[in-house]
């Protein structure tokens, strides 16, 4: 069976929320993403649906060279690679494809980031942050493990996943 790879995004863009994340949680990376191919042009995670209005939060497919990267320029990352079985790759398919076809019913979980910081996890229908999407996603295809459940996962947690080789860490440089 050949494996297969996916890519985790950790970033640093400088908006407000990833200030406020640092300056509580002191995570350098307070966004993560994940994405199926090496181009970066085609992210998934929870943020910003509009570049310009931080209120306007949801299931987002990023690119790296777009959006809120590209109106953050002093944007720093770090970005591994995953190997992963045909099995779990095609199960994280089948979750972002859902995803996908209800983008419009997800909105993002800015209270859930407050139960991360009082250690109580405060799971919402249809809302996600950023790691608790990518942690979930990942557990539910059996990429990752934890203790913790998704709510309560940082994006520095995911730097415990197995099968990891970092490929890059440094300015985007758009």
């Amino acid at each position: 069976m050949n494996d297969r790879y996916i890519y985790l995004i950790f970033t640093k863009t400088g908006t407000w929320l990833s200030k406020l994340i640092y300056l509580f949680a002191r995570i350098k990376y307070a966004h993560s993403s994940i994405s199926f191919d090496n181009s970066f042009t085609k992210m998934y995670s929870f943020g910003r649906t509009n570049p310009e209005d931080p209120f306007s939060g949801g299931f987002v497919v990023e690119n790296l060279y777009e959006g809120v990267y590209r109106k953050y320029s002093e944007c720093e990352c770090m970005i591994y690679r995953v190997r992963i079985t045909e099995k779990q790759y095609c199960m994280l398919e089948k979750q972002i494809d859902h995803f996908l076809k209800e983008q419009k019913k997800y909105k993002y979980n800015f209270l859930g980031l407050l139960g991360v910081l009082l250690k109580r996890p405060i799971k919402r229908e249809n809302r996600y942050f950023c790691s608790q999407f990518v942690s979930e996603i990942l557990m539910n295809s059996h990429v990752f493990k934890c203790r913790k459940v998704p709510e309560l996962i940082c994006t520095n947690e995911l730097l415990m996943i197995e099968n990891k080789e970092m490929i890059y860490e440094g300015f985007l440089n758009l």
